[in-house]
């Protein structure tokens, strides 16, 4: 039984050792990845992906040469002025998830009327994640959580508390997360939300990912065993699509064992 699949989320790495193993400015090599963000989208769209959850520009990523980031920025916002008509036409929901508050006011203004302009659409639901880290996330949704319940303790908090409160509460969690650029780590990237994500590492760069590189990661994801803590035999037995669904069923306090 092949799994299911309905979220992919992808690290874009390798634009800029694209663009100089051809000998060429890194800029260039984000251009090129940009241009691949629309014919990803169209290949998940395609593959009857529901959620794709892009990782544009992390909270480190502030720490690179101020031109590129400049170039970066200008990159973004030429690309949700581009892009939305064409993401509204096709079906296509766009949110950004991040903090914001760092970037300029004309970005921030684009991003709000992107989303509002597609939040209607549910063919494909597209989230980048820029200025976005892990741990970030997770204390924001931490602090979230006191501020709605000024009259809790830390200890009444749990881990489905916690998740109501990240950037993607209303998204499911990735199935398959994607890295490009031949890296075998997550980068500060969906750390809550990746506990079970079956983890696919490539060595093509960002730009040359095309929709048969795509077609072979989802391959290798229908191939793996998502076995959510139990067994091969448990899982052959009674195949479960999410650990939620486990969860639910499985004793969460292990049982008594008599020993005589």
């Amino acid at each position: 039984m092949a799994n299911s699949l309905q979220h992919i989320a992808i690290i874009m790495d390798g634009n800029g050792r694209w663009a100089k193993k051809r000998l060429m400015p890194r800029t260039v090599g984000h251009v090129k990845g940009a241009a691949n963000v629309r014919h990803m989208v169209k290949a998940c769209a395609d593959a009857g992906v529901s959620y794709l959850t892009l990782f544009a520009f992390s909270s480190e990523n502030w720490r690179r040469p101020p031109e590129e980031i400049s170039a970066l920025m200008g990159l973004f916002l030429q690309y949700l002025e581009s892009e939305v008509a064409e993401m509204k036409a096709a079906g296509i929901r766009l949110r950004v998830i991040g903090d914001r508050s760092a970037f300029a006011p004309l970005l921030q203004s684009r991003i709000d009327q992107a989303e509002q302009e597609t939040a209607h659409n549910s063919r494909l639901h597209l989230t980048i994640a820029a200025n976005y880290g892990g741990q970030w996330d997770v204390l924001n949704a931490m602090r979230s959580w006191q501020a709605a319940n000024p009259g809790k303790q830390l200890q009444d908090l749990d881990a489905s508390g916690l998740a109501a409160h990240l950037s993607t509460a209303d998204l499911p969690d990735p199935e398959l997360l994607i890295r490009t650029g031949g890296e075998s780590r997550i980068s500060n990237f969906l750390l809550w939300q990746t506990a079970y994500t079956e983890l696919y590492f490539t060595d093509a760069f960002w730009p040359d990912f095309d929709a048969a590189a795509l077609t072979q990661a989802i391959h290798w994801f229908e191939q793996r065993v998502r076995r959510f803590g139990r067994t091969d035999d448990q899982v052959a037995e009674n195949p479960v699509a999410a650990p939620g669904e486990q969860l639910s069923t499985a004793p969460l306090v292990p049982p008594a064992f008599k020993i005589s």
